[in-house]
């Protein structure tokens, strides 16, 4: 892997700045240059947050161009398509299976897409889309919040990177006493992927 562009996207409350440095620490521990950028103004009230992370021999900038996502993590359904522009026909994309609907939705302004017309918008962009049960998988561990964990085990499937290199840099990222949890929701994650016979071989 010579260069590899991940934009991710949701809401503040969703672990997707932890996700994002556990992310850009695991491109520096493999020997990449790497660079992150976030926008995460909002995050304490629910607002939409996304984090940039690029891997490369050389990175010059990093923020991720329109077209030069090669891997979309999104954390919410609704946020997914809010980003099709960053796609490109070889992208993987990653949905978590969470609605939390914005206030033009709740106030009855705007109708939310169902899964399906979400998953047909984004195959027309993307190579690969994946939805994964993130928020049923975390919940059923006892912690919504480890959510981002499950999307990043799901997205391990796809890089040539060993588990336990993962889970040293997670260790290294959350609280000692959320190691576990975050390490099953990773594991989860992977499993989820590896079942459905969707992971890139390395």
């Amino acid at each position: 892997m010579e260069q590899a562009n991940f934009l991710l996207v949701g809401v503040g409350g969703q672990g997707i700045l932890t996700a994002g440095d556990i992310l850009a620490q695991l491109g520096l521990q493999a020997g990449y240059e790497v660079k992150k950028s976030e926008v995460h103004g909002m995050s304490q009230r629910g607002g939409a947050v996304n984090s940039h992370v690029r891997f490369g021999r050389v990175v010059y900038s990093p923020l991720i161009g329109r077209g030069g996502a090669d891997y979309l993590l999104a954390f919410e359904m609704l946020e997914a398509l809010r980003w099709v522009h960053f796609l490109h026909p070889r992208s993987v994309v990653l949905v978590n299976d969470e609605r939390l609907p914005p206030l033009a939705v709740t106030s009855g302004g705007a109708r939310y897409p169902e899964p399906e017309e979400v998953r047909r918008e984004l195959a027309g962009r993307a190579g690969r889309v994946l939805f994964i049960e993130g928020a049923r998988l975390s919940r059923e561990l006892g912690n919504p919040r480890v959510a981002n964990a499950v999307l990043l085990g799901a997205l391990s499937t796809f890089l040539p990177f060993a588990p336990s290199l993962w889970e040293e840099v997670i260790r290294a990222r959350v609280p000692a006493r959320h190691f576990e949890l975050n390490r099953q929701a990773f594991y989860l994650g992977r499993a989820q992927v590896e079942s459905q016979g969707e992971q890139m071989p390395h």
